[in-house]
């Protein structure tokens, strides 16, 4: 399947979940979907399309977190990262751990750093901050406020 083929597919099968796509450059392309649709689509990429789940990223932007999911189609050599967006009044979506095991440490780590709640995830625990780190404080939101009066974070929280 070409590239501009799969994309075409994809408008036809998700017309409802996909909200926009950007063609950043011919290897890169960003989807925005809908929050609810992230596992019908990622599933789609990952067991029809034979795409290669590379890694998700978090943003806190202004009004709403981001949630960039990161896939290589190697066939076509074409880089598709999904984007959601959720508002910061409701910070959760549905787990990808049921499609492929290798969300599982990423969904912890966002969780752990950003506060995003992944539903169905099976062991949403805490994964890098230290044991005494206070629970509902996120270090990359912006919001963040150092809670330790005798931290030194002279590298990064």
């Amino acid at each position: 399947m070409k590239r501009q083929e799969l994309l075409q597919t994809l408008r036809e099968r998700f017309p409802d979940e996909i909200l926009g796509v950007f063609e950043k450059s011919p290897k890169r392309v960003y989807i925005q979907i809908q929050p609810d649709a992230i596992v019908r689509l990622a599933q789609y990429l990952f067991k029809e399309i034979r795409a290669r789940f590379n890694i998700a990223s978090g943003v806190d932007g202004r009004n709403q977190m981001e949630i960039l999911y990161h896939f290589t189609v190697e066939d076509i050599d074409l880089v598709i990262s999904l984007r959601v967006t959720l508002p910061k009044t409701k910070l959760e979506i549905a787990s990808l751990t049921s499609v492929f095991t290798a969300a599982h440490w990423i969904e912890r780590e966002i969780h752990e750093l950003l506060g995003i709640n992944f539903v169905g995830h099976p062991k949403l625990e805490r994964l890098l901050l230290p044991e005494d780190w206070p629970e509902g404080v996120h270090p990359l939101r912006k919001d963040y406020q150092e809670w330790d009066p005798n931290a030194i974070r002279d590298r990064g929280v």
